[in-house]
């Protein structure tokens, strides 16, 4: 069955040319246009897409308040177009705050080097954002509904949307949504006397490994700010090693993605400039555009920003940063891959792992787009494989600051 798109532009040419993209791929099927948020809500809810492309100016109401409205009534993977511009950045970071999952530029040449890249990178998005509307969906059963066959979300469906809306946010929760049909089971068991309440299954409680560490590395694409955000504002300020971030996003964003997590984290955050020298309690942001190495030693390395180079599939690339890293640092790195499309980060990190450093990867099921970690694991690199909502938990375990 085709992917259900709904385009939300107040363009009558843009909602063309995406209707037109997307319907050329088999796999989707644009169901209907809106012309502004009230529009998108509306048909939001009536038909029930599987994906939403939408704009973020648009009259009446704009995307970053239709995405917060969709999120909360009928939440669905959303795909945001932004200028690159300072401005665009931050209303786009607005827009995944709001529970937005990805973003591309509105420009098509933006995109990618060639309109039939950008062509199939958009189906592409589009496509691997379908899959995280059955997480969206999934029923969740609860301690309460196996103690008593109820589904609590029948009763509070506003709560148990909001609820979604929360996991998607910067600063979400892992809450799922609840489900609207009671398996037979469950009407089995209305029939039966309430037994004892069943006590969730506590979370496994994570040990350190005893390794030491000098720096901490971190790689991420689609689905990226979420997930950084979500670590970071939980780690100390006393944080005892430097930080590398590679994320995949374009030049005009990263400064002001920078400037966002400084403002949130306890710890410092800037966009990496050529030169820094790593310092414990910092996180330092490739520029978009650009690629970020490492040089020098342990205790006084620094960063080289250089030209992100034509032949670069990515700008920053985590395979560049990371195999920098594994020069400098050796075995004194703790490193992960986080949800992102593609296998960016696979190279550089067996790169680590020869070197004898530590590789995580993000767990599918937390993933936007479970393509760069499931890379990671696939090759047998990582040696963990953990859910988002519990990776700060672990690094601040490993680290020895619990």
């Amino acid at each position: 069955m085709a992917v259900k798109v709904l385009v939300v532009d107040d363009s009558s040419f843009f909602r063309r040319r995406v209707s037109e993209i997307l319907n050329a791929d088999p796999r989707l099927e644009v169901v209907g246009n809106a012309v502004n948020g009230k529009e998108a809500v509306e048909m939001a809810e009536r038909m029930h897409p599987d994906v939403i492309t939408m704009d973020i100016e648009m009259p009446v109401m704009d995307g970053i308040t239709a995405v917060r409205e969709i999120m909360r009534a009928n939440p669905t993977p959303i795909l945001m177009f932004s200028s690159l511009t300072h401005e665009g950045a931050k209303a786009t970071l607005d827009a995944l705050d709001a529970g937005a999952l990805d973003f591309l530029p509105k420009k098509f040449e933006d995109i990618a080097r060639n309109r039939d890249e950008a062509i199939t990178l958009l189906q592409k998005r589009v496509t691997e954002l379908a899959r995280k509307r059955v997480l969206m969906r999934r029923p969740v059963r609860t301690a309460t509904m196996a103690a008593t066959g109820r589904d609590s979300s029948r009763e509070t469906p506003r709560a148990s949307a909001s609820a979604l809306s929360t996991r998607n946010t910067l600063a979400g929760r892992s809450v799922l949504p609840q489900g609207n049909s009671k398996p037979a089971a469950q009407l089995s068991a209305l029939r039966q006397p309430a037994s004892r309440p069943v006590a969730a299954k506590p979370a496994a409680r994570f040990k350190a490994s005893g390794k030491k560490y000098q720096l901490m590395a971190i790689g991420t694409s689609t689905g990226g700010p979420v997930a950084l955000q979500k670590i970071l504002t939980a780690l100390p300020a006393n944080f005892p090693v430097p930080i590398v971030l590679i994320q995949h996003m374009p030049a005009t964003f990263t400064a002001a993605f920078a400037a966002r997590l400084d403002n949130l984290c306890k710890i410092g955050v800037k966009e990496a400039q050529d030169g820094d020298v790593l310092k414990p309690g910092m996180a330092y942001l490739a520029p978009g555009g650009m690629q970020m190495m490492l040089d020098g030693r342990p205790g006084s390395a620094r960063l080289r920003i250089i030209d992100g180079g034509d032949r670069m599939n990515y700008k920053p690339c985590v395979d560049v940063t990371f195999g920098s890293a594994a020069k400098v640092y050796h075995d004194k790195v703790l490193s992960m891959v986080l949800t992102g499309m593609g296998a960016d980060g696979r190279e550089g990190a067996r790169m680590l792992k020869s070197s004898g450093a530590t590789i995580w990867a993000q767990d599918e099921d937390s993933c936007v787009v479970y393509g760069m970690p499931q890379a990671v694991a696939k090759a047998g690199i990582s040696s963990e494989d953990l859910p988002l909502e519990r990776i700060a938990e672990r690094i601040i375990v490993e680290l020895g600051l619990a």
